[in-house]
């Protein structure tokens, strides 16, 4: 019974995550509502320097709107160019068409969110049965059994684990 939670909440959790990517946006303007990742060239690192920091090299956000040539974005991610990002927490960001490289859509990849729930399936379903095998799944006062390998702790009293010449004094 338990096994069966544990393994409807690993797949569950897969299903509300799943895997996402980044592919190019190939319709000419991106819907309002999709997630975006914005490469900001030369121009765009010098106007935007300012308002989110030097360096920039993606913005990060969902599309809220498109008007007079511009994204406005709520930001969720700031990458760097030379390597590290910085999280945002939705803040609204104008950024012009033309400080933006290449346009990017977050996708959610089948192909990968299935490899990760068989992962992930596979890593639930070895616990659940080691637990079997070692013995953490018996109910209190269950004998080891065909079902339940184990049994219980071997108990040595402390004196017979102390040698008589360690008892000796020098």
């Amino acid at each position: 019974m338990q096994a069966t939670r544990l393994l409807s909440l690993g797949f569950a959790l897969i299903l509300v995550t799943g895997c996402y990517t980044l592919q190019p946006v190939t319709q000419a303007a991106p819907e309002v509502g999709s997630v975006l990742a914005l490469d900001v060239n030369d121009a765009g690192r010098v106007a935007l320097g300012g308002t989110i920091g030097p360096e920039i090299g993606q913005i990060e956000g969902r599309l809220i709107g498109q008007d007079n040539g511009e994204f406005l974005m709520a930001v969720s991610t700031v990458r760097y160019l030379r390597g590290g990002e910085q999280l945002w927490s939705g803040e609204r960001v104008r950024v012009n068409r033309e400080h933006v490289g290449n346009t990017y859509e977050r996708r959610f990849h089948r192909g990968r969110t299935i490899a990760l729930s068989v992962a992930v399936l596979a890593g639930v379903a070895a616990i659940v049965a080691s637990r079997d095998l070692i013995g953490f799944g018996r109910e209190p006062g269950e004998e080891p059994g065909p079902g339940n390998p184990g049994g219980e702790a071997l108990r040595i009293p402390f004196q017979r684990l102390i040698t008589p010449h360690l008892l000796r004094s020098k």
